[in-house]
C-alpha cells in the first residue's frame, strides 16, 4: 500500500505553492487523464490518516473523476472511503469539494461485496 503525490503537479508558485520537502502535504493542479482537464487538489497526511481533496470552481466531481483521483494517488489495491459526518461535524468551505481518506493506522473495514450486487 502505498499514498504517493504525483509530484510532477505540485503547485509551486503563487499563494498555494509548496515544495517537495513537504512529502505528501500541498497544493496540486492535476490533469486525471491525457488531454483532459485540470483539478485544484489539496493533499495532506499526518495522525494516522492521508487525505486528498479535489474541487471544481462550478460543479462537484463526478465517481468517474474521483476514481482517477484515487487511481492517481493510491495503489490499485488501496481501499480509500468518502466519508458522510455527522451533520453536527460538517465542514464545508467550498460547494463543490469532495474528500477522499485512508487510515494509516487500521485496515478500511468493508461489508460484504454481494451486499453490492453480484461480481
Amino acid at each position: 500500500m502505498s499514498f504517493h503525490v504525483p509530484n510532477k503537479f505540485r503547485i509551486r508558485k503563487g499563494p498555494m505553492a509548496t515544495t517537495d520537502s513537504l512529502g505528501n502535504c500541498g497544493a496540486f493542479f492535476c490533469m486525471l487523464r491525457p488531454g483532459g482537464r485540470f483539478y485544484q487538489v489539496i493533499a495532506s497526511d499526518g495522525e494516522g490518516w492521508e487525505h486528498v481533496s479535489m474541487s471544481l470552481p462550478d460543479r462537484t466531481p463526478t465517481w468517474e473523476e474521483m476514481c482517477l483521483l484515487k487511481d492517481l494517488f493510491w495503489d490499485e489495491e488501496d481501499c480509500v472511503v468518502q466519508y458522510h459526518p455527522p451533520k453536527s461535524e460538517y465542514v464545508n468551505n467550498h460547494p463543490h469539494c469532495l474528500h477522499l481518506w485512508r487510515s494509516t493506522d487500521l485496515e478500511m473495514p468493508r461489508p460484504p461485496a454481494i451486499f453490492v450486487g453480484v461480481k
